[in-house]
């Protein structure tokens, strides 16, 4: 039996340029909805409002990004224009002086981000051989989320040792954004192409959607259903803040969420390159009905860490899993488009979620927030089963 190919030096690069611009990311992110709250005083709705627009943004300008990269056959320079914008978005939110200020803020940052999705995940497919694909996915995926905890465990220390100054701690954040766009230029080198490259005049034409098959349409419908079932993480930390944690330490809850998100992803991946792709999303739904209903129950911050661990580990099952999925299901030339237009659907998806749920939290509360989580997962989880049971359904993705 063959050893399976390694895990190529540009995947571990591009992990550790993801890590240092969610290290950058997550000291902001952490502290943003209760610095919202508390220090602007803006509502619930207006922080689903943000973070809805903001994060479909991120997934609806990879829709663009990718099918450039398509069409000009290179994903490193896209890739370095989103981590620049990124970068540069984060003197903003330390000037913030109202909600309307954060939300050009975090509308520049998700761009950024949007821009450089696709191209990346595309750059991670065109680096690896099919046979490791899951695990450097899984293994990005692992790499981003580490910088996902040791942003905000940062900024709780930062918090603590500048007494609550969270536009001081949002100054720190500059460093680590900077210093991955100088590692991404530096470092990674994309592949050299074998033969002549497929010139894609048009990546959204109907010419080159019509050689998406159902596999890979099946993948973004599931990704979109899923995607309302899972609003913004700020509704986690609000939750946390209710039930009593102080404003120093609310960025804990997503070091909590993120640890478990890290540990799970690469066992994920490798799990993914060998068992049946559907069964695991189905097990990473389930995992979020059970994260809704623990958090809608909670009254203490002890239930409120429980549904929070077992939301990164949906996360580490699912995330992943879908990008593998997505590459899997496209043809090479349309990875950038493919993982476009599967976040474009997400995006929309997310920008409803969010609203919703900060709708759900001003009227009804918290615990009606989560319920309607925990029912968009488990329609969603009954419309995986059903694709299961029909006989045209491919079994491994």
């Amino acid at each position: 039996m063959m050893a399976s190919p390694a895990i190529p030096r540009g995947v571990w690069i591009l992990g550790f340029v993801s890590m240092l611009m969610d290290v950058s990311s997550e000291i902001i992110h952490s502290l943003l909805p209760v610095f919202m709250v508390t220090a602007l005083g803006a509502s619930a709705l207006a922080v689903g409002i943000v973070e809805g627009i903001a994060e479909s943004t991120a997934l609806i300008v990879r829709v663009f990004s990718g099918a450039l990269s398509d069409r000009f056959g290179r994903r490193k320079p896209l890739a370095l224009l989103g981590y620049g914008l990124g970068a540069l978005s984060k003197p903003l939110f330390a000037l913030a002086a109202s909600v309307s200020w954060v939300l050009a803020a975090r509308f520049m940052d998700r761009v950024g981000k949007g821009i450089r999705g696709a191209p990346r995940d595309a750059l991670v497919a065109d680096l690896t051989a099919p046979e490791v694909r899951g695990a450097a996915y899984g293994l990005r995926q692992s790499l981003d989320t580490i910088g996902a905890f040791l942003g905000p465990l940062l900024a709780v220390g930062l918090m603590i040792l500048w007494a609550g100054d969270f536009r001081a701690v949002f100054w720190v954040a500059v460093l680590p954004g900077a210093v991955a766009v100088l590692v991404l230029w530096a470092l990674v080198q994309e592949p050299a192409r074998v033969g002549p490259r497929m010139l894609v005049r048009n990546p959204l034409g109907r010419a080159s959607l019509a050689e998406f098959g159902r596999p890979y349409w099946f993948v973004v419908a599931a990704g979109s259903v899923f995607t309302l079932a899972r609003f913004s993480e700020a509704f986690l930390v609000l939750r946390a803040h209710e039930m009593g944690l102080a404003e120093a330490y609310t960025p804990l809850v997503l070091v909590v969420m993120n640890i478990v998100y890290s540990l799970s992803a690469y066992p994920a991946g490798r799990l993914a390159d060998r068992a049946s792709r559907s069964a695991l999303l189905g097990l990473g739904l389930a995992v979020l009905v059970a994260s809704d209903l623990v958090l809608a129950a909670a009254s203490n911050l002890a239930a409120v860490a429980a549904g929070v661990m077992l939301w990164g580990l949906h996360m580490g099952l699912t995330q992943g899993l879908l990008a593998t999925m997505v590459a899997a299901a496209a043809p090479a030339h349309l990875r950038g488009t493919a993982f476009g237009i599967f976040n474009l659907a997400s995006g929309v998806a997310m920008l409803g979620a969010s609203v919703l749920a900060g709708w759900l939290w001003d009227r009804l509360g918290a615990p009606a927030t989560f319920a309607c989580g925990a029912a968009f997962a488990a329609v969603a989880l009954a419309l995986l089963w059903a694709q299961s049971r029909d006989r045209g359904a491919p079994r491994r993705l």
